[in-house]
Protein backbone atom coordinates (compact mmCIF):
# COMPACT_ATOMS: atom_id res chain seq x y z
CA UNK A 1 0.00 0.00 0.00
CA UNK A 2 0.84 3.33 -0.85
CA UNK A 3 1.91 5.51 1.79
CA UNK A 4 3.44 9.38 2.14
CA UNK A 5 6.38 7.74 3.62
CA UNK A 6 6.53 5.68 0.40
CA UNK A 7 5.29 7.85 -2.47
CA UNK A 8 7.00 11.00 -3.98
CA UNK A 9 4.73 14.12 -3.43
CA UNK A 10 4.52 17.09 -5.02
CA UNK A 11 6.89 19.49 -5.36
CA UNK A 12 4.64 22.40 -3.34
CA UNK A 13 4.79 19.87 -0.66
CA UNK A 14 6.79 20.91 2.46
CA UNK A 15 8.90 18.33 3.56
CA UNK A 16 11.25 17.32 7.01
CA UNK A 17 14.79 19.04 6.30
CA UNK A 18 16.67 17.27 8.92
CA UNK A 19 17.71 13.73 9.65
CA UNK A 20 14.91 12.17 11.41
CA UNK A 21 17.28 8.88 12.12
CA UNK A 22 18.91 11.00 14.89
CA UNK A 23 15.39 12.06 16.65
CA UNK A 24 14.88 10.40 20.33
CA UNK A 25 11.82 10.73 22.19
CA UNK A 26 12.47 13.39 24.28
CA UNK A 27 8.78 14.49 24.65
CA UNK A 28 6.23 11.88 25.25
CA UNK A 29 2.96 13.41 24.26
CA UNK A 30 -0.70 12.45 25.74
CA UNK A 31 -3.30 12.85 22.87
CA UNK A 32 -2.96 12.83 19.44
CA UNK A 33 -5.52 14.48 18.42
CA UNK A 34 -6.25 16.98 15.33
CA UNK A 35 -4.86 20.31 17.72
CA UNK A 36 -1.72 18.65 18.76
CA UNK A 37 -0.84 17.41 15.24
CA UNK A 38 -1.42 20.66 13.75
CA UNK A 39 0.34 23.02 16.56
CA UNK A 40 3.04 21.69 19.42
CA UNK A 41 4.21 19.06 16.34
CA UNK A 42 3.88 21.33 14.28
CA UNK A 43 6.44 24.14 15.51
CA UNK A 44 8.33 21.25 17.05
CA UNK A 45 9.06 20.25 13.30
CA UNK A 46 9.69 23.86 12.24
CA UNK A 47 12.69 24.11 15.08
CA UNK A 48 14.10 21.07 13.50
CA UNK A 49 13.82 22.21 9.90
CA UNK A 50 15.80 25.03 11.20
CA UNK A 51 18.96 23.23 12.72
CA UNK A 52 18.37 19.79 13.35
CA UNK A 53 18.77 17.97 16.82
CA UNK A 54 17.05 14.94 19.09
CA UNK A 55 13.92 16.45 20.17
CA UNK A 56 11.75 14.21 18.99
CA UNK A 57 8.09 13.24 19.56
CA UNK A 58 6.74 9.84 21.52
CA UNK A 59 2.65 9.98 21.04
CA UNK A 60 0.54 8.56 23.84
CA UNK A 61 -3.16 7.23 23.33
CA UNK A 62 -4.67 4.97 26.47
CA UNK A 63 -7.80 3.01 25.68
CA UNK A 64 -8.99 4.72 22.30
CA UNK A 65 -6.64 5.80 18.96
CA UNK A 66 -5.28 2.28 18.75
CA UNK A 67 -6.56 2.52 14.46
CA UNK A 68 -5.16 6.08 13.63
CA UNK A 69 -1.33 4.94 15.75
CA UNK A 70 -1.64 1.95 13.43
CA UNK A 71 -1.95 4.08 10.31
CA UNK A 72 0.71 6.17 11.69
CA UNK A 73 2.74 3.49 12.61
CA UNK A 74 1.95 2.29 8.56
CA UNK A 75 3.63 5.56 7.14
CA UNK A 76 6.58 5.63 9.34
CA UNK A 77 5.39 7.91 11.81
CA UNK A 78 4.84 11.14 9.06
CA UNK A 79 1.46 12.67 8.98
CA UNK A 80 0.46 15.76 6.83
CA UNK A 81 -0.82 19.29 7.91
CA UNK A 82 -2.45 21.18 5.44
CA UNK A 83 -2.49 25.00 6.27
CA UNK A 84 -5.80 26.24 4.15
CA UNK A 85 -5.88 30.16 3.79
CA UNK A 86 -7.89 32.42 1.77
CA UNK A 87 -5.80 32.17 -1.66
CA UNK A 88 -4.87 29.03 -1.35
CA UNK A 89 -2.80 25.91 1.05
CA UNK A 90 0.38 24.46 1.59
CA UNK A 91 0.55 21.16 3.10
CA UNK A 92 3.21 20.17 5.31
CA UNK A 93 4.63 16.71 5.74
CA UNK A 94 5.46 16.65 10.05
CA UNK A 95 8.53 14.13 10.82
CA UNK A 96 9.42 15.38 14.65
CA UNK A 97 7.26 12.19 15.70
CA UNK A 98 9.37 9.08 15.75
CA UNK A 99 7.24 6.75 17.85
CA UNK A 100 4.05 5.84 19.14
CA UNK A 101 2.57 3.83 21.88
CA UNK A 102 -1.20 2.75 22.87
CA UNK A 103 -2.38 0.57 25.32
CA UNK A 104 -4.30 -1.22 23.23
CA UNK A 105 -1.37 -2.17 20.11
CA UNK A 106 0.98 -2.15 23.03
CA UNK A 107 0.25 -2.27 26.47
CA UNK A 108 0.07 -0.03 29.77
CA UNK A 109 3.59 -1.39 30.93
CA UNK A 110 5.01 -0.21 28.30
CA UNK A 111 3.50 3.17 28.40
CA UNK A 112 4.17 4.05 31.73
CA UNK A 113 7.97 2.79 31.43
CA UNK A 114 8.50 4.84 28.36
CA UNK A 115 8.26 7.97 30.89
CA UNK A 116 10.73 6.64 32.85
CA UNK A 117 13.43 6.61 29.87
CA UNK A 118 16.60 8.92 30.75
CA UNK A 119 16.43 10.75 28.01
CA UNK A 120 12.52 11.88 28.78
CA UNK A 121 12.62 15.85 29.54
CA UNK A 122 9.10 16.94 28.81
CA UNK A 123 5.67 15.24 29.16
CA UNK A 124 3.26 17.14 27.39
CA UNK A 125 -0.59 16.64 26.87
CA UNK A 126 -3.55 17.78 25.31
CA UNK A 127 -6.02 15.84 26.44
CA UNK A 128 -9.26 18.97 27.54
CA UNK A 129 -10.36 19.52 30.60
CA UNK A 130 -12.23 15.76 31.30
CA UNK A 131 -8.79 14.46 31.14
CA UNK A 132 -7.07 16.33 34.35
CA UNK A 133 -9.80 14.44 36.77
CA UNK A 134 -10.47 17.68 38.40
CA UNK A 135 -13.52 18.72 39.97
CA UNK A 136 -14.39 22.11 38.74
CA UNK A 137 -16.02 23.52 41.88
CA UNK A 138 -12.26 23.57 44.47
CA UNK A 139 -9.55 23.33 41.47
CA UNK A 140 -8.29 20.07 42.96
CA UNK A 141 -8.21 16.38 42.11
CA UNK A 142 -11.36 14.66 42.03
CA UNK A 143 -10.98 11.60 44.15
CA UNK A 144 -14.89 10.28 43.22
CA UNK A 145 -13.83 9.88 39.64
CA UNK A 146 -14.09 6.71 38.63
CA UNK A 147 -10.48 6.78 37.20
CA UNK A 148 -8.74 8.20 40.13
CA UNK A 149 -10.52 5.51 42.42
CA UNK A 150 -8.94 2.86 40.22
CA UNK A 151 -5.71 4.61 40.27
CA UNK A 152 -5.39 4.96 44.06
CA UNK A 153 -6.05 1.54 44.55
CA UNK A 154 -3.66 0.18 41.97
CA UNK A 155 -1.31 3.02 41.68
CA UNK A 156 1.36 0.59 39.13
CA UNK A 157 -1.69 0.24 36.88
CA UNK A 158 -3.16 3.55 36.54
CA UNK A 159 -5.93 4.71 33.85
CA UNK A 160 -5.83 8.53 34.04
CA UNK A 161 -3.22 11.05 33.01
CA UNK A 162 -2.67 12.41 36.45
CA UNK A 163 -2.08 8.50 38.10
CA UNK A 164 0.30 8.03 35.08
CA UNK A 165 2.36 10.67 35.57
CA UNK A 166 2.50 10.09 39.33
CA UNK A 167 3.54 6.42 38.67
CA UNK A 168 6.39 7.41 36.22
CA UNK A 169 7.80 10.08 38.59
CA UNK A 170 7.75 7.93 41.37
CA UNK A 171 9.79 5.21 39.46
CA UNK A 172 12.52 8.30 38.23
CA UNK A 173 12.46 8.98 41.79
CA UNK A 174 13.06 5.88 43.11
CA UNK A 175 15.50 5.16 40.11
CA UNK A 176 17.72 8.37 40.89
CA UNK A 177 16.54 9.89 37.15
CA UNK A 178 16.02 13.56 36.64
CA UNK A 179 12.54 14.37 36.61
CA UNK A 180 11.07 16.00 33.50
CA UNK A 181 8.68 19.21 32.64
CA UNK A 182 4.61 18.38 32.57
CA UNK A 183 3.56 21.42 29.93
CA UNK A 184 -0.41 21.51 29.36
CA UNK A 185 -1.14 22.19 25.87
CA UNK A 186 -4.54 22.60 26.78
CA UNK A 187 -6.92 25.57 26.27
CA UNK A 188 -7.77 25.70 29.53
CA UNK A 189 -7.33 28.36 31.97
CA UNK A 190 -4.12 28.48 33.78
CA UNK A 191 -3.72 25.18 32.49
CA UNK A 192 0.20 24.60 34.15
CA UNK A 193 -1.77 25.02 37.70
CA UNK A 194 -4.57 22.83 36.69
CA UNK A 195 -2.20 20.08 35.82
CA UNK A 196 0.50 20.70 38.75
CA UNK A 197 -3.11 20.33 41.13
CA UNK A 198 -4.05 16.88 39.64
CA UNK A 199 -0.37 15.78 39.77
CA UNK A 200 0.26 17.43 43.50
CA UNK A 201 -3.00 15.88 44.60
CA UNK A 202 -2.11 12.30 43.30
CA UNK A 203 1.02 12.53 45.11
CA UNK A 204 0.03 13.72 48.04
CA UNK A 205 -2.41 10.27 48.55
CA UNK A 206 0.45 7.92 47.45
CA UNK A 207 3.08 9.34 49.38
CA UNK A 208 3.82 12.81 51.04
CA UNK A 209 7.78 12.43 50.15
CA UNK A 210 6.63 11.90 46.72
CA UNK A 211 5.00 14.78 46.49
CA UNK A 212 7.36 16.92 48.11
CA UNK A 213 9.91 15.25 45.80
CA UNK A 214 7.62 16.28 42.77
CA UNK A 215 6.78 19.80 44.15
CA UNK A 216 10.49 20.55 44.34
CA UNK A 217 11.80 19.50 41.21
CA UNK A 218 9.05 19.06 38.72
CA UNK A 219 8.11 22.41 36.77
CA UNK A 220 4.55 22.82 35.37
CA UNK A 221 4.60 25.71 33.02
CA UNK A 222 1.63 27.81 31.50
CA UNK A 223 0.80 28.25 27.95
CA UNK A 224 -1.38 30.27 25.51
CA UNK A 225 -2.13 27.96 22.73
CA UNK A 226 -3.98 29.36 19.39
CA UNK A 227 -5.15 28.14 16.31
CA UNK A 228 -8.31 27.34 14.54
CA UNK A 229 -8.19 23.06 13.67
CA UNK A 230 -11.35 21.53 12.67
CA UNK A 231 -12.60 17.90 13.17
CA UNK A 232 -11.48 16.01 10.16
CA UNK A 233 -14.20 14.51 8.08
CA UNK A 234 -14.25 12.49 4.60
CA UNK A 235 -14.37 15.85 2.75
CA UNK A 236 -11.11 17.51 4.29
CA UNK A 237 -9.38 14.31 3.94
CA UNK A 238 -10.37 13.72 0.20
CA UNK A 239 -8.60 17.27 -0.17
CA UNK A 240 -5.33 16.40 1.25
CA UNK A 241 -5.20 13.21 -0.73
CA UNK A 242 -5.75 15.35 -3.88
CA UNK A 243 -2.95 17.38 -2.83
CA UNK A 244 -0.75 14.85 -2.07
CA UNK A 245 -1.78 12.13 -4.70
CA UNK A 246 -1.70 9.53 -2.06
CA UNK A 247 -4.20 9.06 0.98
CA UNK A 248 -3.68 10.32 4.60
CA UNK A 249 -5.52 8.99 7.61
CA UNK A 250 -3.43 11.09 9.74
CA UNK A 251 -3.62 14.08 7.87
CA UNK A 252 -5.06 17.04 9.22
CA UNK A 253 -6.64 20.87 7.70
CA UNK A 254 -6.08 24.17 9.85
CA UNK A 255 -5.53 27.84 9.24
CA UNK A 256 -2.49 29.53 8.69
CA UNK A 257 -2.33 31.75 11.55
CA UNK A 258 -0.75 30.06 14.58
CA UNK A 259 0.17 31.44 18.55
CA UNK A 260 2.05 29.44 20.82
CA UNK A 261 3.02 31.33 24.21
CA UNK A 262 4.92 29.16 27.06
CA UNK A 263 5.90 30.63 30.23
CA UNK A 264 9.69 29.64 30.09
CA UNK A 265 10.41 27.33 32.92
CA UNK A 266 11.87 23.92 32.20
CA UNK A 267 13.56 21.92 34.54
CA UNK A 268 15.52 19.20 31.52
CA UNK A 269 15.80 21.58 28.61
CA UNK A 270 13.36 22.10 25.84
CA UNK A 271 13.46 22.55 22.00
CA UNK A 272 14.73 26.16 20.69
CA UNK A 273 10.55 27.09 20.32
CA UNK A 274 11.84 30.47 19.65
CA UNK A 275 13.30 29.58 16.10
CA UNK A 276 9.37 29.29 15.20
CA UNK A 277 8.47 32.21 16.37
CA UNK A 278 7.30 30.83 19.97
CA UNK A 279 7.07 33.46 22.69
CA UNK A 280 8.43 32.44 25.76
CA UNK A 281 7.62 34.24 28.73
CA UNK A 282 7.56 34.81 32.38
CA UNK A 283 4.12 35.28 32.25
CA UNK A 284 1.29 33.27 30.64
CA UNK A 285 -2.28 34.36 32.31
CA UNK A 286 -2.55 38.15 30.35
CA UNK A 287 -1.73 36.82 27.00
CA UNK A 288 -4.44 33.26 28.05
CA UNK A 289 -7.10 35.68 29.07
CA UNK A 290 -7.02 37.79 26.22
CA UNK A 291 -7.31 34.50 24.18
CA UNK A 292 -10.07 33.09 26.22
CA UNK A 293 -12.21 35.92 26.17
CA UNK A 294 -12.00 37.41 22.98
CA UNK A 295 -11.21 34.89 20.86
CA UNK A 296 -13.11 31.53 22.54
CA UNK A 297 -15.81 33.52 23.86
CA UNK A 298 -16.79 35.21 20.61
CA UNK A 299 -16.29 31.44 18.81
CA UNK A 300 -18.56 30.27 21.71
CA UNK A 301 -21.45 33.08 20.94
CA UNK A 302 -21.00 32.31 17.38
CA UNK A 303 -20.79 28.50 18.00
CA UNK A 304 -24.40 28.60 20.05
CA UNK A 305 -26.42 31.38 18.44
CA UNK A 306 -24.90 30.51 14.66
CA UNK A 307 -25.68 26.97 14.98
CA UNK A 308 -29.56 27.81 16.95
CA UNK A 309 -30.40 30.24 13.58
CA UNK A 310 -28.95 27.34 10.74
CA UNK A 311 -25.56 28.15 10.15
CA UNK A 312 -23.60 25.31 10.26
CA UNK A 313 -20.23 26.73 10.07
CA UNK A 314 -18.66 29.79 11.74
CA UNK A 315 -17.36 31.39 8.31
CA UNK A 316 -21.23 30.99 7.72
CA UNK A 317 -22.31 32.99 10.94
CA UNK A 318 -19.77 35.53 9.31
CA UNK A 319 -21.07 36.09 6.55
CA UNK A 320 -24.24 37.68 8.31
CA UNK A 321 -23.44 41.55 8.71
CA UNK A 322 -25.60 41.17 12.21
CA UNK A 323 -23.53 38.41 13.46
CA UNK A 324 -20.48 39.55 12.29
CA UNK A 325 -20.74 42.66 13.87
CA UNK A 326 -21.88 41.30 17.28
CA UNK A 327 -18.71 39.45 17.59
CA UNK A 328 -16.85 42.10 16.62
CA UNK A 329 -18.52 44.20 19.67
CA UNK A 330 -18.69 41.45 21.69
CA UNK A 331 -14.81 41.44 21.37
CA UNK A 332 -14.14 45.20 21.41
CA UNK A 333 -17.36 46.56 23.74
CA UNK A 334 -17.40 43.65 26.55
CA UNK A 335 -14.28 41.34 26.86
CA UNK A 336 -11.31 43.92 25.75
CA UNK A 337 -12.08 46.13 28.82
CA UNK A 338 -12.37 43.19 31.46
CA UNK A 339 -8.59 42.50 30.23
CA UNK A 340 -5.17 43.35 31.80
CA UNK A 341 -2.74 42.80 28.75
CA UNK A 342 -0.74 45.52 28.22
CA UNK A 343 1.22 46.55 25.31
CA UNK A 344 -1.33 44.61 22.59
CA UNK A 345 -3.52 46.49 20.23
CA UNK A 346 -6.66 44.80 20.78
CA UNK A 347 -8.22 46.33 18.03
CA UNK A 348 -6.13 45.08 16.15
CA UNK A 349 -6.51 42.00 17.36
CA UNK A 350 -10.04 41.92 17.11
CA UNK A 351 -9.97 42.72 13.37
CA UNK A 352 -7.63 39.69 13.05
CA UNK A 353 -9.65 37.45 14.53
CA UNK A 354 -13.02 38.73 12.14
CA UNK A 355 -10.37 38.13 9.44
CA UNK A 356 -9.79 34.26 10.86
CA UNK A 357 -13.48 33.19 11.79
CA UNK A 358 -14.37 34.38 7.94
CA UNK A 359 -11.54 32.32 6.28
CA UNK A 360 -13.47 30.17 3.58
CA UNK A 361 -11.30 27.87 3.47
CA UNK A 362 -11.57 26.72 6.78
CA UNK A 363 -15.11 24.47 7.45
CA UNK A 364 -15.22 25.18 11.44
CA UNK A 365 -18.30 23.86 12.63
CA UNK A 366 -20.66 25.50 14.85
CA UNK A 367 -21.69 22.07 16.20
CA UNK A 368 -18.38 21.04 17.20
CA UNK A 369 -17.43 24.19 18.68
CA UNK A 370 -20.57 24.20 21.03
CA UNK A 371 -19.52 20.50 22.43
CA UNK A 372 -18.35 20.74 26.25
CA UNK A 373 -19.90 24.31 27.02
CA UNK A 374 -20.52 23.88 30.69
CA UNK A 375 -16.47 23.41 30.84
CA UNK A 376 -15.73 26.34 28.78
CA UNK A 377 -18.84 29.04 29.67
CA UNK A 378 -17.26 30.12 33.10
CA UNK A 379 -13.68 30.90 31.30
CA UNK A 380 -14.79 32.12 28.17
CA UNK A 381 -17.68 34.42 29.16
CA UNK A 382 -18.94 34.44 33.22
CA UNK A 383 -15.12 35.94 34.19
CA UNK A 384 -16.48 38.57 32.12
CA UNK A 385 -19.22 39.05 33.40
CA UNK A 386 -18.08 39.31 36.45
CA UNK A 387 -16.06 42.52 35.88
CA UNK A 388 -19.00 43.85 35.10
CA UNK A 389 -21.11 43.50 37.25
CA UNK A 390 -18.32 44.51 40.08
CA UNK A 391 -18.03 48.03 37.79
CA UNK A 392 -21.03 48.20 37.05
CA UNK A 393 -21.00 48.49 33.37
CA UNK A 394 -23.17 46.78 30.08
CA UNK A 395 -22.41 43.49 28.93
CA UNK A 396 -25.71 42.84 26.65
CA UNK A 397 -24.05 40.73 24.22
CA UNK A 398 -22.20 38.38 26.81
CA UNK A 399 -25.99 38.06 28.27
CA UNK A 400 -26.94 36.99 24.68
CA UNK A 401 -24.42 34.58 24.57
CA UNK A 402 -24.97 32.92 27.36
CA UNK A 403 -28.64 32.38 26.99
CA UNK A 404 -27.67 30.90 23.92
CA UNK A 405 -25.99 28.30 25.67
CA UNK A 406 -29.12 27.35 27.46
CA UNK A 407 -31.16 27.83 24.04
CA UNK A 408 -29.04 25.28 22.85
CA UNK A 409 -28.63 23.12 25.54
CA UNK A 410 -32.59 22.99 25.90
CA UNK A 411 -32.23 20.32 22.80
CA UNK A 412 -33.75 22.37 19.87
CA UNK A 413 -33.04 24.98 17.37
CA UNK A 414 -34.99 27.69 15.95
CA UNK A 415 -36.86 25.37 13.51
CA UNK A 416 -37.29 22.85 15.73
CA UNK A 417 -34.99 20.41 14.57
CA UNK A 418 -33.75 18.37 17.77
CA UNK A 419 -29.58 18.57 18.66
CA UNK A 420 -27.15 16.26 19.74
CA UNK A 421 -25.97 17.95 22.86
CA UNK A 422 -22.57 16.86 23.70
CA UNK A 423 -21.34 17.73 27.79
CA UNK A 424 -19.81 16.18 30.39
CA UNK A 425 -22.93 17.44 32.08
CA UNK A 426 -25.30 16.34 29.48
CA UNK A 427 -27.27 13.68 31.71
CA UNK A 428 -27.53 16.72 34.54
CA UNK A 429 -28.59 19.25 31.83
CA UNK A 430 -31.13 17.10 29.94
CA UNK A 431 -32.93 16.44 33.57
CA UNK A 432 -32.90 20.03 33.84
CA UNK A 433 -34.61 20.57 30.65
CA UNK A 434 -36.77 18.04 30.96
CA UNK A 435 -38.33 19.04 34.53
CA UNK A 436 -38.35 22.94 33.43
CA UNK A 437 -40.73 24.94 30.89
CA UNK A 438 -39.60 28.26 29.18
CA UNK A 439 -40.14 30.52 31.78
CA UNK A 440 -37.83 28.57 34.44
CA UNK A 441 -35.74 27.32 32.33
CA UNK A 442 -32.80 30.07 33.04
CA UNK A 443 -33.59 29.62 36.53
CA UNK A 444 -33.13 26.07 36.84
CA UNK A 445 -30.06 25.58 34.76
CA UNK A 446 -28.60 28.66 37.03
CA UNK A 447 -28.58 25.86 40.00
CA UNK A 448 -25.40 24.39 38.23
CA UNK A 449 -22.88 25.41 39.94
CA UNK A 450 -19.94 23.73 38.62
CA UNK A 451 -20.51 26.30 35.88
CA UNK A 452 -22.22 29.33 37.74
CA UNK A 453 -20.94 29.06 40.72
CA UNK A 454 -23.00 30.23 43.59
CA UNK A 455 -22.47 34.12 43.46
CA UNK A 456 -23.97 34.60 39.70
CA UNK A 457 -27.44 33.09 40.50
CA UNK A 458 -28.04 34.98 43.89
CA UNK A 459 -27.06 38.13 41.68
CA UNK A 460 -30.34 39.63 40.65
CA UNK A 461 -29.05 41.67 37.68
CA UNK A 462 -27.37 38.68 36.28
CA UNK A 463 -30.75 36.70 36.34
CA UNK A 464 -32.38 39.03 34.85
CA UNK A 465 -30.26 39.82 32.21
CA UNK A 466 -30.07 36.25 31.37
CA UNK A 467 -33.95 35.72 31.53
CA UNK A 468 -34.46 38.83 29.39
CA UNK A 469 -31.92 37.61 26.63
CA UNK A 470 -33.58 34.22 26.93
CA UNK A 471 -36.92 34.69 26.52
CA UNK A 472 -35.99 37.22 23.16
CA UNK A 473 -34.20 34.18 21.52
CA UNK A 474 -37.59 31.92 22.75
CA UNK A 475 -39.57 34.64 21.12
CA UNK A 476 -37.72 36.04 18.14
CA UNK A 477 -35.00 33.48 17.21
CA UNK A 478 -31.59 33.67 17.37
CA UNK A 479 -30.53 35.47 14.35
CA UNK A 480 -33.40 38.42 15.65
CA UNK A 481 -32.24 38.33 18.99
CA UNK A 482 -29.10 39.49 17.67
CA UNK A 483 -30.44 42.21 15.88
CA UNK A 484 -32.33 43.91 18.44
CA UNK A 485 -29.56 43.48 21.47
CA UNK A 486 -27.21 45.28 18.95
CA UNK A 487 -29.80 48.42 18.81
CA UNK A 488 -30.86 47.64 22.31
Amino acid sequence: MKTIASTALPSHVQLPQFDRQQLRSRIVHFGFGAFHRAHQALLTNRVLNAKGGDWGICEISLFSGDTLMSQLRAQDHLFTVLEKGADGNQPIIIGAVNECLNAKLDSLAAIIEKFCEPQVAIVSLTITEKGYCIDPATGKLDTQNARIVHDLENPSEPHSAPGILVEALHRRHERGLAPFTVLSCDNIPDNGHVVKNAVLGMAEKRSPELAAWIAEHVSFPGTMVDRIVPAATQESLAEITRELGVEDPCAISCEPFIQWVVEDNFVAGRPEWELAGVQMVQDVLPWEQMKLRMLNGSHSFLAYLGYLAGFAHISDCMQDDAFREAARRLMLNEQAPTLRITGVDLTAYADSLIDRFANPALQHRTWQIAMDGSQKLPQRMLEGVRVHLARESAWPLLALGIAGWMRYVSGFDDDGNSIDIRDPLSDKIRAIVETSNEEERVSALLALSEVFGTDLPQHPQFVEAINQAYQRIVQHGARQAVLETLVV
